[in-house]
């Protein structure tokens, strides 16, 4: 045999082997890549005050995947929740959403269909202990003041003006306009003479001026006769 069969033959050889390795790899390769039950992960959460239920595919290798969602009672589904729903999972994680108004303390049994994988999620999902409650303001408005009215048993007490106010209040008296009586008058009033006196008094003392200068005329006439 030549040594360039012998050539041949070993080259056949290597590559068989080599193609046998690389098979193997590509199968180990595609069981680790392939679909598994602990790439999903549930949970639930609140939307607000209504509760939802939400699966996340971790599955890198995107294989399509239906999740359905049962609702237990004493180890036996009760109803299932909605319809399935189809997700591609990624190394990221790809979720979906299920809207149930879960109660506290209940019990969800989560079914996938993926590939090979037709398998439970586990454990069960079971809700947290405390139901969603919508969210409150962080700032609570303050209520409105009341004024309040008073009794109609108790009549409202009128306030008694002070002494000061009381004095200047008071309206002032009218200025009179007749005028206010002599001294003297005053002090006839008193004796009991009548307004006329004044009158009298003055009409007696000029004829007392008048009888005087009668009186006095008629002696110088006298005078005057006798010296002649």
């Amino acid at each position: 045999m030549s040594i360039t069969r012998r050539s041949a033959r070993r080259s056949v050889r290597i590559l068989g082997v080599a193609s046998a390795t690389a098979a193997l790899a590509l199968g180990v390769a595609g069981q680790a890549l392939a679909c598994n039950i602990s790439e999903f992960k549930a949970e639930a959460k609140c939307d607000g005050d209504k509760g939802v239920i939400v699966v996340t595919d971790y599955d890198a290798s995107a294989t399509p995947a239906e999740i359905t969602v049962f609702l237990e009672n004493n180890g036996a589904d009760a109803k299932q929740v909605g319809a399935p729903q189809k997700v591609k999972g990624s190394a990221e994680g790809t979720t979906v959403t299920f809207q149930e108004n879960w109660k506290p303390d209940a019990t969800y049994r989560i079914h996938v269909k993926a590939g090979r994988v037709d398998d439970d999620i586990t454990p069960n999902l079971v809700t947290q202990s405390t139901a969603c409650k919508k969210e409150e303001s962080s700032t609570p408005t303050a209520p409105a003041s009341r004024t309040p009215k008073p009794s109609k048993s108790t009549p409202a007490s009128t306030p008694t003006p002070s002494a000061s106010e009381s004095t200047s209040s008071a309206p002032a008296a009218p200025a009179s306009n007749a005028p206010s009586p002599a001294t003297g008058d005053s002090n006839l009033a008193e004796t009991g003479a009548n307004s006329n006196t004044g009158l009298i008094a003055g009409v007696a003392g000029a004829l007392v001026v008048v009888g005087g200068g009668a009186v006095y005329f008629g002696m110088r006439r006298r005078g005057a006769k006798a010296g002649s």
